[in-house]
């Protein structure tokens, strides 16, 4: 009956090791990308918003040239009403309806009066509308050309490190096959706690290479003795030592 083989420290901490050099890889790639993708992102969403300013100006321009359509025909019908009692008063046959006809007059007047005043102020407002819509459209033209710019720029460095991206990508789904389970656990995460995305880091001038904490002569002895998996107790980062991380290395993409 076949038996599964248990890894020694030292070929699990080579495992997780190389792990920790290709993601690392992948982090100095996708940093290359920097903010990038969200700027894209951040111009698009924006271009977006701006053309819903635009549709809902047009529709508010739609409802001003409705109502003003709307009170041109009011002021022409009571332009008419208002030649048609004059011609009324030509025939009246005593004061009483003359003055009922030109109290009729006076009120159709001012209707004609108010209604040239709705115009008036609705052609205001929709001045007001065409030369924000004017601005929105302006608006948009240069955010385009900046989208333009960061797309260009996403779309070169993309098509750079792609192919690169992909077979690191693999290495590194490989590579966890690899790692010890519990092992990997700890480190995707610790991985998550920092930034650069360090879970695993050699000593460097006898301090750890993720925060720089000195390290005990006693503690480095023990670490290049490969014989239990340990941590910085400042940083909680998995530590090797320097020859170790010197002898692991990945292959280029």
């Amino acid at each position: 009956m076949a038996t599964v083989k248990d890894f020694s420290v030292e070929e699990k901490l080579t495992a997780v090791l190389a792990l920790q050099k290709i993601d690392s890889k992948i982090d100095e790639i996708r940093t290359l990308k920097g903010e990038l993708p969200m700027e894209v992102k951040d111009l698009e969403d924006e271009i977006e918003g701006l053309q819903v300013r635009i549709n809902n100006i047009d529709a508010e321009i739609n409802s001003i040239n409705a109502f003003i359509e709307t009170k041109n025909n009011a002021k022409k019908d009571a332009q008419a009403l208002i030649k048609k009692y004059e011609k009324q008063q030509d025939n009246v046959k005593n004061n009483r309806e003359f003055e009922a006809i030109n109290k009729e007059m006076e009120m159709m007047e001012l209707e004609v009066r108010l209604n040239e005043k709705h115009i008036k102020d609705a052609t205001y407002e929709q001045k007001d509308r065409m030369n924000s819509r004017l601005k929105t459209e302006e608006k948009i033209k240069d955010v385009e050309e900046a989208l333009q710019i960061k797309r260009a720029e996403l779309e070169k460095i993309s098509a750079d490190t792609e192919i690169e991206e992909k077979i690191l990508a693999e290495k590194s789904d490989a590579a966890k096959v690899k790692v010890d389970p519990r092992l990997l656990t700890a480190y995707e995460r610790i991985r998550k706690s920092y930034r650069n995305g360090l879970a695993v880091v050699p000593i460097h001038r006898d301090s750890c290479g993720g925060c720089f904490n000195v390290i005990p002569p006693q503690r480095q002895s023990e670490i290049r003795m490969h014989k239990k998996i340990i941590v910085c107790e400042h940083c909680g980062r998995i530590l090797v030592d320097s020859d170790m991380n010197d002898k692991v290395s990945i292959k280029p993409a």
